[in-house]
């Protein structure tokens, strides 16, 4: 593996998809009933940004520490959560301590909540276990993630969450990341299935797009980003995520919240956003 996140940790696109799936999380709170996250590319869930890896590469500067002031309005409020949980790492670890997805989940969960965080890398599962503790409501599991999202749907409860966001270092990873999509959400139909991709250039991801249109699968939202013009398939331009079964509050709270991230965090001069339904009812 070429690839570690601890390079990239709070970067534009963690922001991105930590605050919609802190959005996620909230909506699943909602109700009484236990719901379950399965993270599928699990990582080690607490980075270090002044530590050597982030110091190498510095993303988090145009990232996270952006965020460091309110953004305007109604985003700002629908930031809640993921500050929250920001602000519970910075007191229990330090402020320059930055929660992958599994803190982040594990902190917005609730006592009758569970997670599985899938990780290969033996090392990882190590640091992942370490990183968050003793906690019951949690299971780290050292596995293949695309193994284990056909392994562990459906959960026994009938609610919940499954992220992948995968190293996209592997030839065709985002056309899997399609298929297994596709594939998940008709084992486990009333599940939440939010995939993470990069933007680096548009064709890649609007084949991926084009494929699930046609997929005959329903409620298939797109949520895309931009901090940059797409004209460098060299660098990391943007960011997406694919949320099937999404909450009924999603799109228009990325409405919101999309173009005043886009605006806080952009490169160069040509940002945006895309928030569309690939497939409705």
């Amino acid at each position: 593996m070429n690839y570690r996140h601890a390079y990239h940790a709070g970067n534009f696109a963690d922001c991105m998809k930590h605050a919609l799936l802190a959005r996620i999380l909230l909506y699943l709170g909602q109700k009484e009933a236990p719901y379950r996250v399965i993270d599928t590319h699990a990582g080690i869930g607490l980075y270090d940004l002044a530590g050597i890896e982030a110091g190498k590469t510095l993303e988090w500067q145009d990232g996270i520490a952006r965020l460091a002031t309110p953004l305007a309005g109604e985003a700002e409020a629908l930031l809640a959560p993921y500050r929250a949980a920001l602000a519970d790492v910075a007191a229990r670890f330090g402020a320059a301590r930055y929660p992958g997805s599994p803190m982040l989940a594990s902190l917005l969960m609730r006592r009758q909540d569970r997670a599985i965080f899938v990780e290969k890398h033996p090392a990882d599962v190590h640091l992942l276990e370490e990183n968050l503790g003793r906690d019951r409501r949690l299971k780290v599991l050292e596995l293949d993630g695309w193994t284990a999202l056909k392994a562990m749907i459906p959960p026994v409860e009938r609610r919940g969450v499954v992220l992948i966001d995968p190293p996209y270092e592997v030839e065709g990873e985002l056309a899997h990341l399609g298929q297994a999509l596709v594939e998940a959400r008709r084992k486990w139909s009333g599940g939440i299935f939010a995939g993470w991709y990069p933007i680096k250039d548009l064709a890649a991801p609007e084949e991926l797009a084009d494929f699930l249109r046609a997929a005959g699968v329903p409620k298939i939202l797109r949520l895309e980003m931009l901090i940059d013009r797409a004209d460098d398939a060299s660098r990391l331009n943007g960011s997406g995520l694919i949320v099937i079964n999404p909450p009924w509050t999603l799109a228009h709270e990325a409405e919101i919240l999309l173009p005043a991230l886009a605006e806080r965090l952009a490169r160069g001069d040509r940002v945006g956003f895309r928030c569309d339904w690939l497939a409705g009812e």
